[in-house]
């Protein structure tokens, strides 16, 4: 069955009156500005009030999405178009070559398994840790024989983990499960134990909104209890928030980066061939992002902005590695550059204009060969182990549905692998980049994608979405939500805003703390630019984002509520004068600045902080989305802002607030979830258009 639909005028849904909100007297001072914060109590996420505030709302939400009338056909069709075999990029473990799959509509998808071209077999089918599918594998990690698998697993989208190790083989547990792992990942030395990092679980308040301060480097030697894991890096002699840890592949070397924020790290490193060899520092500051990529030997590759804002790849002994000791073996260049490394080569994935270019050296830095991409669009996996012949790597675009290639290392030749069975005719559709002027003049690139042959009268229903932060680049990717926007003659654009990574540290530092500005000015410009070129207009205009791009969203809507029909702040970070309060949210200041900093700093982010920036006034229809354990941007950031927004509406658009259960930042929500939510998106959007599904 087709559907189409037509410009209407809107029925006319009767909204429950929004839960009376009750204020609180608290106030914080600012370097002598009182700053009053009347929704300081949902805070508290343990709180009954809070709780019974939140099924309040939920009830109001639900009510309302319940009376559109073609709420449960965009369900049905975003179910049908999800209802297709998704597979992940295979990846070789000792003698087995393991991979994801999903049948289609699978809550989590299952990591399968087989011998050489054996029958393949279910190895950790994700959707049997929990009954409703919200507990996810969250991770996985082998030793080099790939008899031993450590894996964790997050409960309820948490960013808490716990790990749990099998023999491979028969899939047996082999000592306890480790709990209270937090941002870390499981890096084995031999098939003794593994490295692992965490922080001291809040012992007041909410385990989900409690701070946590300072990560820890424990090893685990398999077999013994946790409390008996021994501290390797961090604590109170050098107190870091993000500590990682791995290994080179040859495991001679323990690589350690620390951080006190999400941008720039120290560098260090172990020599692990010989006991009791100490650590060693290599980098000791935390101005820029250092990586070690590989090691032949004692040499190291090392992956740095160091006086390269584009990244360059250096080389240097691991006997004498300070930086003043690197050689560039890649030099940075105009675009950015990511490494990668398989079969003993080394791939360099360029952004060209936020699209993927990739080259392939040997590891003496001498071009091989430029690897050809099926399009224009995002490639991703170039890496395998040294031994391997070949490698899978992944393509995609707006309108090019994932797809995985086997790569020939020796020869440069591709071959398609597994297409996506998507229902989806790519040759229907279009993507063009565009490049238009910010307010100061700064040239921004935007694809927009959209059906051939639809006509920009300035009524086509448009969902703009960025995110602009922490030096993260939007590259072009194929979203199966998106195809019920675009087969009606909806359009997608995407605008690669500063603040991101497209152009290097310098666009990331351009749309940081006193230049934060910046990013809505460019946001706010790519929409000028789409009414102004008739590809839509105010009243057809949705605009979208999550997480840092929540507070995009949030900004865009209090600085300038005449801009859209539309918003979408998912997840965001809305409060900016205490978001450092909670969880993780202490390293983000780089990005951010915090209201303890200077007066200047607190009086900037006074200013565009959308919690405290909304003003009477006659808003976009706003659905802010947020979840119940969310521990990365807590609940209470969107909670507060739906409250003052629901206060200050002047107009008669609906302003609700969707509150997910048993789900967390995003990672890990299962497809029913997912499909629920994009089905109440494209609803409340298209409702609130005026648009007849």
């Amino acid at each position: 069955m087709l559907y189409g639909y037509t410009h209407a005028q809107t029925m006319n849904i009767k909204t429950l009156p929004y839960p009376k909100t009750k204020k609180g007297d608290v106030t914080d001072a600012y370097f002598g500005t009182t700053v009053p914060d009347p929704y300081r109590w949902l805070e508290d996420d343990r709180a009954e009030d809070t709780k019974a505030w939140v099924q309040e709302e939920n009830k109001v939400t639900q009510n309302y999405l319940g009376q559109i009338p073609y709420r449960e056909q965009i369900k049905e069709r975003l179910t049908k178009l999800w209802n297709y075999e998704k597979y992940g990029a295979p990846f070789k473990e000792g003698k087995y070559t393991y991979y994801y799959k999903n049948d289609g509509l699978q809550s989590q998808s299952v990591l399968w398994r087989q011998v050489d071209k054996g029958q393949p077999e279910i190895f950790l089918d994700p959707n049997k840790f929990s009954k409703d599918g919200t507990t996810s594998l969250a991770g996985i990690s082998f030793t080099k024989d790939g008899s031993l698998a450590a894996y964790q697993i997050s409960e309820g989208g948490s960013d808490w983990r716990k790990v749990i190790v099998l023999k491979t083989d028969d899939k047996t547990v082999v000592g306890d499960t480790l709990i209270d792992v937090k941002f870390s990942g499981t890096s084995w030395h031999g098939n003794d134990g593994f490295y692992y990092s965490s922080y001291d679980k809040p012992k007041e308040g909410s385990q989900l909104a409690g701070l946590t301060q300072y990560h820890k480097l424990y090893y685990h030697k398999l077999g013994t209890p946790q409390t008996e894991d021994k501290l390797i890096f961090g604590g109170e002699k050098t107190p870091r928030r993000y500590i990682g840890a791995g290994l080179t592949e040859d495991e001679r070397f323990l690589v350690i980066s620390a951080a006190t924020t999400t941008t720039g790290n120290e560098l260090y490193i172990q020599d692990l061939s010989k006991p009791g060899s100490p650590i060693v520092n290599i980098v000791d500051n935390f101005n820029n992002d250092n990586s070690i990529v590989d090691n032949v030997g004692e040499k190291l590759y090392i992956h740095t902005n160091l006086n390269a804002p584009n990244y360059r790849l250096v080389t240097v002994d691991f006997n004498n590695p300070k930086s003043s000791q690197w050689k560039d073996l890649i030099p940075q260049t105009e675009n950015v550059l990511n490494i990668s490394t398989g079969g003993g080569k080394i791939f360099a994935s360029y952004l060209k204009d936020a699209t993927s270019f990739v080259q392939q050296y040997d590891m003496n830095g001498k071009l091989e060969r430029n690897i050809t991409l099926p399009s224009v669009g995002s490639a991703g996996g170039f890496g395998a182990k040294k031994e391997e012949k070949e490698l899978y790597y992944t393509f995609t675009s707006y309108i090019y549905p994932a797809t995985i290639f086997k790569y020939d290392i020796a020869t440069g030749k591709s071959e398609l692998y597994k297409k996506s069975g998507v229902q989806f005719n790519p040759d229907l559709y279009e993507s063009k980049q565009v490049f238009y002027n910010s307010k100061d003049g700064t040239k921004i690139p935007m694809i927009i994608t959209y059906k051939k042959g639809t006509v920009m009268n300035g009524k086509n229903p448009l969902l703009l979405y960025a995110y602009g932060g922490f030096n993260a680049s939007m590259t072009p990717g194929f979203s199966t939500s998106n195809i019920v926007l675009l087969e009606h003659g909806g359009i997608y654009a995407v605008p690669n805003i500063r603040g991101g990574g497209e152009y290097g540290e310098k666009w990331h530092l351009a749309g940081t703390k006193l230049n934060k500005q910046n990013v809505f000015d460019d946001f706010i410009a790519a929409a000028e630019y789409l009414i102004k070129n008739k590809y839509t207009s105010k009243d057809y205009l949705a605009v979208s984002g999550g997480s840092n791009g929540g507070l995009l969203i949030g900004a865009t809507i209090t600085q300038r509520p005449d801009l859209c029909k539309v918003a979408f702040p998912a997840v965001g970070v809305l409060d900016m004068l205490r978001y450092n309060k909670f969880t993780a949210g202490a390293g983000w200041a780089y990005d951010y600045g915090t209201a303890e900093d200077s007066k200047e700093m607190f009086e900037y982010l006074y200013k565009y902080s959308p919690y405290h920036a909304i003003k009477p006034a006659s808003y976009p229809a706003t659905m802010v989305t947020t979840a119940d354990h969310d521990d990365r941007v807590v609940p209470a950031h969107s909670f507060k802002f739906a409250s003052r927004l629901q206060e200050m509406q002047k107009g008669n658009a609906p302003i609700l607030i969707r509150i997910e259960t048993n789900a967390g930042h995003g990672a890990g929500r299962s497809t029913a979830q997912i499909i629920s939510e994009q089905a109440d998106k494209w609803s409340f959007m298209f409702y609130n258009m005026g648009v007849k599904w």
